[in-house]
């Protein structure tokens, strides 16, 4: 096993430390979340490792408490994590930050407790909320804003989320709070992330 544990956002770094380290029949523990991005994310360290002479051990399929405690525990060696979800969900920092002061953040707090964030991904994972183009077309929401509004004059389109978006502070909640609105509960479906492309597609909602 690596002696320190890593949590990295790039295949750069990953690249350095496979090319640098010395024990080339190391087993390396990858882990991943479950969904596809990072599915084919720890797929491709994995891969990426076994070329470079590693035995990489890929655990993908968690979700994101159950890695984040993987690592902490140090059952994890190497992990794709977004910086966001660091400051806020784990380290419960809600300061407004840019993306380049958000990775030093969380390299700072993170490392304070023994994980080590890697250079960056220029990659951005950012959330957001689709509609059908017909569905568009009938509401007239286009925004955000329009959408708050429609929720508060009670004519709120059902909508579905995964269970982490519907709990996390810059999930749903935090967005009913940056515009002012509730979602009723009737109106939210909540499903694995997968299922929720399925959902819209079908008009489920």
């Amino acid at each position: 096993m690596i002696g320190r544990r890593l949590f990295t956002m790039a295949a750069a770094g990953l690249m350095g430390l496979a090319f640098s380290a010395g024990a080339q029949a190391q087993q390396i523990v990858v882990g991943g979340k479950g969904f596809t991005e990072q599915l084919l994310m720890a797929e491709m360290t994995s891969q990426l490792l076994k070329a470079n002479g590693f035995t990489p051990d890929k655990r993908a399929g968690m979700g994101s408490a159950v890695l984040r405690k993987a690592m902490e525990s140090n059952q994890i060696d190497v992990c794709w994590e977004y910086t966001g979800t660091s400051l806020i969900t784990y380290n419960k920092i809600t300061d407004r930050l840019s993306a380049e002061d958000t990775y030093k953040k969380v390299k700072e707090v993170d490392g304070k407790i023994g994980l080590v964030w890697l250079d960056p991904s220029k990659a951005n994972n950012t959330y957001a909320i689709a509609m059908r183009k017909d569905g568009v077309q009938q509401t007239g929401i286009k925004s955000l804003s329009d959408f708050a509004k429609a929720v508060n004059a009670g004519k709120a389109p059902s909508l579905a989320l995964n269970a982490e978006f519907a709990g996390r502070p810059d999930g749903l909640p935090g967005l009913e709070k940056e515009y002012g609105f509730k979602m009723p509960l009737d109106k939210v479906k909540k499903m694995d992330t997968g299922l929720t492309y399925q959902a819209l597609r079908d008009k489920q909602v």
